[in-house]
């Protein structure tokens, strides 16, 4: 028979699939074995809707061949074949796919899957071979016909011979060139691994032969000798475990599955299945990691799901299926409802796969708050790992997410002395206190010895210390809890002085003022200014703030590459005005004002120590300390 040509359209699509669509060529095997586990479909239909086949679901298989000498992969199924005029109309024009007509034609039946619906995955066999054979022979039909093409430059149809119905795929894979491997194809175990990575839950056996070795005893030899045989092996597991009920899938089956495929040691902390039907269906199964993945917080790190339609892998790490705050969660994704574009490698972005994402943040939350409350210990050993992960999915698209996040996230309180929701520290908060009160810095054993924690201590208010240079664009973002907003302790004002007390302060800061800003001004623009505190009971002194950035934001944007000037703290060096060295510091002014200096440069260096801030110079430091005392 003469070779016909693809129409003109097809063959520019067949020139763009193979060299544009498809990103990796290893999903050609995919592609062949999804058309074969269509073909088994239909034919397991047809024997359902006309029950005079004589045909049982056992009886269907799919079987993968090696011919390493010739260059050749096979690929066979005892499926429903086609005629001369399917071949023609399926093969011969790129994107008209039998398998699309066929799912649209069915009626409604349980346990049958069309998985290709575009007729393009078969040419993507061109990506690694220089010529495909397909023989193939109808159910029900004598004849068998062979369709064979080298790509772009057309086909024949001719009639042939053939055992039993189905189709066997012959690919003629190319020679290695200097970029491209293609005999890696040819190897057992590529094969392999390629069945298990994308078509491990094709509910049909994946057949192949498989050669080992056994021990051979011979009496008249000491040493052991082996032989070796070919052993036919089904190399896919079929049945998913999430497609399974929860009573026939263990809690260590669930633990070995996520160990397995995601190359954990330990079990997962929490585990998440969900079945949803309705106008979008779909099946997950997710797992919570025990601990941060290695490279968790850097740019390698790779987000996603696995993404499953009808049991075929379609991508291995669907990022637009989970959000960014719970990016640490794996696992899988298996739906029939998302549209797949011609390669089947990339999503069209519709409201099914929207509704899937949105529906798995949901599941995610719910399943993380009922740990908290069900069990708190083992909620605070994820949030060792991920509670990091959290505080940014609160900071990041301008607090979109915080409703969703801020019950999820703990600190530490003061008065608990352990880790506690926000919820919680408002509903233990006395009656009169009006604000929740935070500190920051780097351990909570460091920020509890601040001098500036000692009134609301004296006062019974709890403190949540923040240790994570986050922390304060978090409280930022959240701006109230139950109509609670935050003040920080280093606020001028924390609430909780008298009139009385206010009016004692300003008074003695006019009646200072001059020497307060000869303080400032001998520092040399170190600080912004020089008061008098309203939060100092034992110590002399402390390093706060005044306006929006505080000095753990400034340490924050100093480790930021770059350069970023207008990221600077106003600093204020608050005095105790009822501590000896304020009343050493009136005196000194009196006497000699460049040793009242002196001593003002020695209580900021001592702030400095207090907030945790390497001091510029501590050799002058150290000899401004025993020249003063």
């Amino acid at each position: 028979m003469a070779k016909k040509q693809f129409k003109a359209e097809s063959k520019r699509l067949l020139d763009m699939m193979i060299n544009s669509i498809y990103t990796h060529k290893e999903i050609f095997l995919r592609e062949i074995i999804s058309n074969s586990s269509d073909a088994l479909d239909k034919l397991c239909y047809k024997s359902i809707t006309d029950g005079k086949t004589g045909i049982s679901r056992e009886d269907l298989y799919i079987k993968v061949t090696i011919d390493k000498e010739n260059r050749i992969i096979k690929v066979s199924d005892n499926g429903i074949g086609m005629t001369a005029e399917e071949l023609e109309k399926n093969l011969g024009t790129i994107a008209k796919s039998g398998s699309l007509q066929f799912k649209t034609d069915m009626e409604k039946q349980e346990d049958i899957d069309i998985i290709g619906q575009f007729g393009v995955g078969f040419y993507s066999a061109f990506m690694v071979a220089e010529k495909v054979t397909v023989i193939t022979k109808a159910f029900g039909e004598e004849q068998a016909y062979c369709w064979e093409s080298d790509g772009a430059d057309g086909y024949t149809i001719t009639e042939t011979g053939k055992d039993g119905h189905g189709t066997d795929i012959y690919m003629k894979i190319k020679e290695d060139g200097e970029d491209e491997k293609y005999s890696e194809y040819l190897e057992i175990f590529m094969l392999r691994s390629l069945i298990k990575k994308y078509s491990d839950y094709i509910r049909y056996p994946i057949k192949m032969d498989i050669e080992k070795s056994r021990k051979v005893e011979k009496p008249d030899s000491d040493k052991p000798e082996y032989e070796k045989y070919i052993e036919e092996e089904t190399v896919n597991s079929m049945v998913p475990l999430w497609q399974r009920s929860k009573d026939e899938v263990s809690d260590e089956d669930l633990n070995g599955f996520y160990k397995d495929k995601f190359f954990d040691m330990k079990d997962p902390a929490l585990t998440i299945r969900a079945d949803v039907e309705g106008a979008f269906s779909y099946k997950a199964l997710l797992f919570v990691p025990e601990n941060t993945p290695m490279g968790y917080y850097t740019k390698e790190y790779r987000k996603g799901l696995e993404l499953y339609s009808s049991g075929v892998m379609i991508m291995d790490n669907c990022e637009d299926l989970i959000p960014e705050h719970f990016r640490f969660v794996k696992g899988v994704v298996d739906s029939q409802d998302l549209s797949l574009n011609i390669s089947r490698e990339m999503l069209q972005h519709d409201r099914q796969l929207t509704a899937i994402r949105n529906n798995i943040e949901k599941k995610i939350k719910q399943e993380l708050k009922k740990l908290l409350n069900n069990d708190p210990e083992k909620y605070e050993k994820f949030w060792q790992s991920f509670g990091l992960q959290l505080k940014y999915g609160i900071v990041a698209d301008y607090g979109a997410h915080r409703e969703l996040l801020k019950d999820l996230i703990l600190y530490h309180s003061s008065n608990e002395k352990k880790l506690v929701t926000l919820q919680r520290y408002v509903e233990l908060m006395p009656e009169q206190q009006k604000y929740i009160y935070y500190a920051c810095g780097e351990t909570v054993a460091k920020i509890d010895n601040l001098p500036q924690t000692e009134p609301l201590k004296d006062k019974g208010y709890s403190i949540l210390y923040m240790t994570d240079e986050v922390d304060e664009f978090v409280i930022n973002m959240l701006g109230e809890i139950d109509g609670k907003q935050f003040k920080s302790i280093n606020d001028k004002d924390l609430g909780i002085e008298t009139e009385e007390e206010k009016s004692d302060i300003e008074a003695k800061q006019e009646e200072n003022q001059v020497m307060l800003d000869y303080l400032r001004d001998s520092l040399d623009g170190k600080v912004a200014t020089v008061r008098l505190s309203n939060k100092l009971k034992s110590h002399p002194v402390c390093l706060t703030t005044d306006g929006e950035v505080s000095l753990e934001m400034e340490k924050y944007f100093a480790t930021i590459p770059g350069d970023h000037p207008d990221v600077k703290a106003q600093r204020v060096l608050e005095i105790n005005p009822t501590h000896k060295a304020f009343y050493m510091l009136q005196d000194t002014w009196q006497l000699d004002k460049d040793r009242c200096a002196k001593l003002g440069k020695l209580l900021y260096n001592q702030a400095l120590l207090i907030a945790d801030i390497s001091i510029e110079n501590p050799a002058e430091y150290t000899d401004l300390f025993w020249e003063l005392i």
